[in-house]
């Protein structure tokens, strides 16, 4: 399964070239790239595409292997998180009606409370969902990476979910089972020039 973009506002202005082929026919992708190379513009456009939604500006096309048009993924059922914005220990007013929940999340550190997603929200989700995660990782030690991973093979391979997954992980990039899509070799004006240094030397005068 391919999707092609054939514009979008953004990329556009990141100076992608058009149409964009996105490789998404692996059961484990993950969106590598430098901040602001639009890791997560392209998760996000996938998920209006797997929900068939028109936004403006963005049009695409699924295609097959060999460039021909196709239907996509039908009925894709799609779940989309995003770690910063869903943080549920920002959004307490959502368990009003489970104590015992909001006393985890006023305990828990924000780890615990990533962790506590991967162990009971996502394996609750319908078989063959498509699960669209935005940095994971965030607030999770090298050792919890490593259990995330192990819990993204295991939905696709009991729950034949499909996951793409938006990182700066080199845990979750450079496993062996997952498919990398690398966003920083498209030409783009987006990220972070020389003016702000280089690792190991110092940026202040």
């Amino acid at each position: 399964m391919f999707l092609k973009i054939l514009a979008h506002p953004i990329f556009a202005n990141l100076n992608y070239h058009m149409p964009m082929i996105v490789d998404l026919s692996h059961p484990i992708v993950m969106l590598e790239g430098e901040n602001g190379s639009g890791k997560s513009t392209l998760l996000h456009s996938i998920h209006y595409a797997l929900k068939g939604e028109q936004v403006d500006g963005f049009v695409y096309r699924w295609v097959d292997e060999k460039g021909q048009a196709s239907d996509g993924p039908k009925p894709p059922k799609t779940y989309l998180f995003d770690a910063e914005a869903h943080n549920p220990r920002m959004q307490l007013e959502f368990f009003k009606d489970n104590p015992e929940m909001v006393e985890f999340l006023q305990m828990a550190s924000h780890g615990q409370v990533m962790l506590a997603m991967f162990q009971e929200n996502f394996p609750g989700l319908p078989e063959g969902t498509y699960l669209l995660l935005d940095e994971p990782e965030m607030a999770l030690s090298q050792s919890n990476q490593r259990r995330i991973l192990k819990m993204l093979f295991e939905l696709a391979d009991k729950k034949k979910f499909r996951i793409i997954c938006a990182t700066h992980s080199p845990i979750l990039i450079n496993a062996s089972e997952t498919y990398v899509i690398n966003l920083d070799r498209h030409q783009n004006k987006n990220v972070a020039d020389m003016s702000m240094g280089v690792q190991g030397a110092s940026t202040i005068q």
